[in-house]
């Protein structure tokens, strides 16, 4: 122990001669300052419980809560993701996986020219950052506010592509469709197609 404390007399350094201030403790508070703890107890007792009767009734999350990822589709029904992976290489934790492919005339599953095949979001690994949907140039993956994703299997927790996407809403066709009469890729981006043609409905 002394050939620790040498290098500590070497510059000058007394630890005998450290200044220190005593604590001073008081006494008991008395018995006015019991009572005036116990009326916070008191007083907690009469205001509304903030508990829920969970699953039944349900908290409601916050408006950018962060649950369980959408893909999205355009108003005419065709997909927004392009399959462009930018998703999947922003993630920290390697939780997205997507493989792209090639939109045809006769296969036309998003504008453009390619379109998100396969599309999987391991939720065992998803830390719900939100940097995917920084990521995405074309808004097609958003979080919701669904927060209840426990199951009995690991299996389950993967999501897939169909796990994924929004439901078809008023004005919208199931692709593969092609694309709205005399717009481009550039159109659906600005927001220019606002629901489907008749056109587009092609018989199955």
């Amino acid at each position: 122990m002394s050939d620790q404390l040498e290098p500590l007399k070497n510059q000058g350094l007394d630890l005998n001669g450290v200044e220190y201030s005593p604590v001073q403790q008081d006494g008991s508070v008395g018995i006015f300052g019991h009572l005036k703890g116990f009326w916070v107890t008191f007083s907690t007792i009469f205001k509304k419980p903030e508990t829920v009767e969970y699953p039944e009734v349900k908290a409601p999350t916050q408006e950018r809560f962060h649950g369980r990822h959408q893909l999205n589709r355009h108003p005419d029904g065709l997909e927004k993701c392009i399959g462009c992976e930018l998703c999947a290489w922003a993630c920290p934790a390697d939780a997205i996986y997507v493989e792209g492919a090639d939109n045809t005339e006769e296969h036309r599953i998003s504008p453009g020219e390619r379109y998100g095949k396969v599309y999987q979001i391991n939720y065992l690994r998803c830390v719900f950052c939100g940097l995917c949907i920084e990521a995405c140039p074309t808004r097609a993956l958003t979080m919701t506010n669904e927060y209840e994703l426990a199951d009995d299997s690991r299996e389950k927790l993967i999501f897939e592509k169909d796990d994924l996407l929004g439901p078809l809403r008023a004005g919208m066709l199931m692709p593969p469709h092609p694309m709205y009469p005399d717009m481009d890729e550039s159109n659906y981006y600005k927001g220019d197609v606002l629901q489907a043609h008749p056109s587009q409905d092609v018989p199955k």
